[in-house]
């Protein structure tokens, strides 16, 4: 049976955040009816509580019937020391009414307690007390291990620590992020063949263009075991860019032989 790579295309998301990109309401639409009709499994639509603009994406969306993708709206954990069920920002994501979300989280321990400015131990609850909201509420969750292979070069027991409790917490699917684009291929491969050897989950990849790489540490990721792999269309992102789909599906369908997308789109 041909091995499947689930493709979350994230144009609309993190693609939309590349110098000179705005996107109107109506281009995003025809975004989605194209991406749905290519056959990727997930389109990331964007953060339904980051602007008026997005908030009206959604709200169309919901007359809009997919054949192939599911919508996944793309969020953070609830803040610290913060009821789930309170947050503005977990209530937009939940009225935004899709099948799918994608929840970011801290992996670094340095963020969590420099950014977050919280403990350990509460980002480990604000990643378990999130996810296991919306899979009470019948959602497919997405982690986003947001600066997984910075956290886990400084502190590895903290960076897996944060997977299992994301696991544990009912999560489809962990996506490990290269946020900076800094690491090299071999670094991804030895650290995705680790995680998929102690994590019993779906792990996902998503990379980004800063030192040219995108798509050689996407591919070895899925060499080590990733079945889940985060992109845009032509690469284009903020900075220098996301991981390109448009070079990654081929490679991956035409000469790996593993299934992105229906035969006939490719």
């Amino acid at each position: 049976m041909q091995p499947r790579v689930d493709i979350l295309d994230s144009t609309l998301r993190d693609g939309a955040q590349a110098e000179g990109i705005s996107f109107s309401v109506e281009d995003k639409l025809k975004i989605v009816e194209a991406l749905d009709d290519l056959g990727v499994a997930y389109i990331e639509a964007g953060n339904p509580g980051s602007n008026p603009k997005d908030l009206e994406f959604f709200n169309r969306l919901r007359t809009v019937t997919l054949k192939n993708a599911k919508l996944v709206a793309f969020g953070s954990t609830r803040r610290r020391d913060t009821v789930t069920e309170e947050d503005n920002n977990i209530i937009a994501l939940l009225n935004a009414d899709s099948p799918a979300v994608s929840i970011f989280g801290k992996c670094w321990d340095f963020h969590a307690t420099q950014i977050l400015q919280t403990s350990l131990e509460e980002n480990l609850r604000m990643i378990a007390d999130t996810i296991s909201f919306f899979k009470s509420k019948g959602k497919e969750v997405i982690f986003d291990a947001e600066h997984f292979f910075d956290g886990y070069k400084n502190n590895a027991a903290y960076a897996l620590q944060a997977l299992q409790t994301a696991s544990e917490a009912g999560a489809d699917c962990l996506a490990l992020c290269d946020t900076n684009g800094g690491c090299f291929p071999s670094e991804i491969y030895e650290i995705v063949k680790v995680v998929t050897a102690q994590i019993d989950a779906k792990i996902g990849i998503h990379t980004h263009n800063d030192s040219g790489l995108a798509v050689a540490n996407s591919i070895m990721a899925v060499e080590a075991g990733a079945t889940h792999i985060q992109g845009t269309y032509t690469g284009f992102g903020e900075r220098c860019g996301n991981a390109n789909l448009s070079t990654l599906i081929p490679n991956l369908q035409l000469k790996r032989d593993m299934r992105c997308i229906p035969a006939e789109q490719v």
